[in-house]
């Protein structure tokens, strides 16, 4: 399929803050038809790592979410701060989150996470021979218990429907295909 084009006739910002970006864009799209209040999150991204002991049981985290408020299982993940390395960002927060770090990382998937309203992606990582090596520093905001699970025990909870957020599901996914090939 040829990409149409739609033609951005003005782009006003109406939040513009550390955490959040969205701009109200008006649009005409080829047939001629203008859309007003097109609205977009900008982002530059988030990560998510499915990080693996040296016995390979997998790191989980239970974490208040606002959003929703409920406390769901999820793997660690965060925000990519402007100019940010995604690699880096990914190491960052496994340690801030869980207080592992990792000497071996590889790159498991990257896919836009809403690209209907949002320019954001999710670039996820594999971490491997994860160790305890201090306490998490979590922000102001994060209330989060770690503890590890098996990869059967990942297989489990994702037929039972035990993660909270759909980017998670996908995680758990491409890495347990990963790992199988």
């Amino acid at each position: 399929m040829k990409k149409p084009h739609w033609r951005v006739r003005s782009s006003t910002y109406l939040i513009e803050s550390e955490h959040l970006r969205i701009r109200s864009d008006e649009v005409e799209l080829p047939n001629g038809a203008v859309i007003s209040n097109y609205f977009v999150r900008e982002s530059t991204g988030y990560v998510m790592v499915f990080a693996l002991t040296s016995v390979r049981e997998v790191i989980v985290l239970r974490q208040y979410r606002y959003g929703v408020d409920e406390v769901i299982v999820e793997f660690p993940a965060g925000s990519i701060d402007n100019d940010e390395d995604p690699l880096a960002c990914a190491q960052r927060e496994l340690a801030e989150e869980t207080g592992y770090t990792a000497p071996r990382w590889e790159p498991l998937i990257c896919v836009a996470a809403e690209p209907v309203r949002s320019n954001a992606t999710m670039r996820a990582y594999l971490a491997f021979d994860a160790v305890p090596t201090h306490a998490p520093k979590l922000d102001l905001t994060e209330a989060i218990e770690t503890y590890t699970v098996t990869l059967g025990q990942i297989r489990s909870m994702l037929r039972d429907g035990a993660f909270g957020a759909l980017s998670c599901i996908a995680v758990a996914y491409a890495a347990l295909d990963r790992l199988e090939s």
